[in-house]
């Protein structure tokens, strides 16, 4: 009876501890991510007003040389300079999609690596011998 009692609680424990482990690993990824979402939200406000400062001022560049270069006295029709800049601009989107191609960084790292080493402990605790 006492062995039955002691095999009860025992497992009882283990059940607390159990749900105690996956409850801070849960907490632990939900503040990882609020963290990356919030880090998200800041680059994607500041990329966007980037793009579209940027994309009105070289709308505006491109205009303008077009222009300039039309009548710089050279003869050259101004449709053929439109082409020439779209063709740049081509070129320089591609080597834009090449970079964005590139790995990036791992996300949440530090659940990652808790996860990890919490697997390694749990193998080394169901090998380990019972008593």
């Amino acid at each position: 009876m006492t062995e039955d009692l002691d095999t009860d609680r025992h497992e009882s424990s283990l059940r607390a501890s159990a749900v105690e482990f996956v409850s801070a690993r849960l907490e632990l990824l939900s503040m990882e991510a609020q963290d990356a979402g919030k880090a998200a939200a800041k680059k994607g406000a500041l990329v966007g007003l980037i793009v579209g400062c940027a994309m009105i001022a070289w709308m505006a560049l491109v205009a303008g040389l077009i222009g300039w270069i039309a009548t710089a006295g050279d003869g050259v029709r101004w449709h053929f300079v439109a082409i020439g800049a779209a063709i740049f601009h081509l070129l320089l989107a591609g080597i834009a999609a090449a970079v964005l191609r590139r790995p990036s960084a791992a996300s949440f790292p530090l659940t990652k690596s808790e996860l990890l080493k919490d697997r390694e402990w749990l193998l080394n605790l169901k090998d380990r011998p019972k008593h």
